[in-house]
């Protein structure tokens, strides 16, 4: 039996929505978190602002964003016998692409297909033992010709999305599905402004569903221009180690073990006022928190602090297993601890709090 937040993240995983196609997403976003917002707008690259008032007009604005979209693909041409060719939007490894079942999203209809290329069968051994590379990969969707695979609403430029229902493990607190990187960011807004909306709080929240994360950080940008926010969390996915052959040299971060405060990554050095802040406010809440760092990749928050005179920034992640595939990993307390520290931060925060954070 499902109850409110599972319904919740089913819709956002299984919503589909690469890098500039996010609107379905953005329409499930839209519904779970109006009920908390006092304004709803959305700029011209798609991403969704929800804007919840507190008490003090000249509080801190601080934004909150998790990301739309999703890795997948997109048609990029249909051969004569109908095989679908195609590229990757966001970053994959071809190792874990091949068999893998994805969708088609046309103006017709969705439209089923599987990732194909050679049988090993006829491969070389010195063949077998090399991912297949992606140009010699192609989307089988049964058309038996060009046409008919057009008539279907196949044709290039269309998004590809990978395949993977909502499953909640037998271990309950650990669900896995598509998408959570980073659906789950875009929960952990929808519910801090749940949990904010009859809180006295002296600050203007922003709950942020941005667009083109996967491709660029772009969706922050231009989302973070039109709110100009004195600080911002981005709320993403992050990197465990607690998989076999995973070392502690290559990840520290442990499912169920408390969101990750990251603490570097290729996009941005954190504010360590509001690292500081933020670890000091975990520590006295009782809230259990990771410290990590990525050498590689970054989060929103790598836009969010270089707009305009420059944003106090911080990522808060979910460790997240098999990350860039068709399925994603994580544990509910996470979620959850995620969204406390978050609300418990902006519940402290006033215009002179920040001030004393920042300068």
């Amino acid at each position: 039996m499902m109850d409110e937040t599972l319904k919740m993240l089913k819709e956002l995983t299984e919503a589909k929505g690469t890098s500039g196609f996010e609107h379905e997403v953005r329409d499930v976003m839209k519904r779970y978190i109006a009920p908390y917002a006092d304004e709803m707008t959305t700029d011209r690259l798609g991403s969704l602002i929800a804007k919840q008032n507190g008490t003090d007009e000249a509080g801190p604005k601080i934004m909150v964003a998790g990301h739309l979209d999703e890795v997948g693909f997109m048609v990029t041409q249909v051969d004569d016998q109908g095989f679908v060719r195609f590229q990757t939007v966001g970053g994959w490894w071809e190792q874990v692409m091949l068999a893998q079942r994805v969708t088609i999203v046309t103006e017709k209809g969705d439209v089923v297909g599987v990732i194909g290329s050679k049988p090993p069968h006829i491969l070389t051994p010195e063949s077998r033992k090399k991912p297949t590379d992606i140009k010699d990969m192609y989307i089988d969707i049964a058309a038996s010709n060009k046409e008919e695979a057009y008539e279907w609403g196949v044709k290039p430029g269309c998004q590809i999305v990978p395949y993977s229902e909502f499953t909640v493990m037998n271990n309950e607190k650990m669900l896995m599905c598509k998408a959570f990187d980073n659906r789950i960011g875009c929960a952990i807004a929808i519910e801090v402004l749940k949990q904010l909306k009859d809180v006295p709080h002296a600050n203007t929240v922003y709950g942020v569903g941005t667009v083109q994360e996967e491709v660029g950080l772009r969706g922050a940008k231009t989302a973070a221009y039109a709110i100009q926010p004195d600080i911002g969390f981005a709320v993403d996915t992050g990197i465990p180690g607690d998989t076999p052959g995973v070392t502690a040299k290559d990840a520290l971060s442990k499912l169920g073990e408390g969101p990750q405060i990251i603490i570097y990554d290729a996009s941005m050095v954190p504010h360590t006022g509001l690292r500081d802040f933020v670890l000091q406010v975990a520590d006295e809440e009782g809230i259990p928190y990771q410290l990590d760092s990525v050498a590689r990749g970054g989060t929103d928050s790598g836009s969010i602090h270089l707009t305009a005179n420059g944003v106090p920034a911080l990522s808060i992640t979910i460790a997240t297993r098999y990350l860039h595939t068709h399925t994603t990993m994580i544990h509910r307390d996470d979620f959850e601890h995620a969204v406390k520290l978050v609300v418990e931060v902006i519940k402290r925060l006033d215009r002179q709090t920040y001030e004393n954070i920042v300068f």
